[in-house]
């Protein structure tokens, strides 16, 4: 199966990471989605193929010392969890 995320804009309030750190955060994010979605399979409610502009989530608290790649998968589990209905 071939899964291709694409985020179009992170925002990060109140984090104070350059706009370099953001991009490499963002990355991890998607590749962390992608593979939430190939081991835990794509949602019934996603199935249609169709493009989705916005996933609710509401905010999301990020532990205080995590890393790039600690954040990435906080955030995508998030992410995933909006994309189930």
């Amino acid at each position: 199966m071939n899964i291709n995320i694409d985020i179009e804009k992170l925002i990060l309030e109140g984090m104070p990471i350059s706009p370099s750190q953001g991009r490499k955060l963002q990355g991890l994010v998607e590749a962390e989605l992608a593979r939430l979605l190939r081991t835990e399979g794509i949602p019934d409610n996603w199935s249609s193929g169709e493009v989705v502009s916005h996933v609710p989530t509401g905010a999301i608290q990020l532990k205080p010392g995590s890393n790039p790649t600690q954040m990435a998968q906080q955030i995508a589990q998030t992410v995933y969890r909006g994309m189930k209905p």
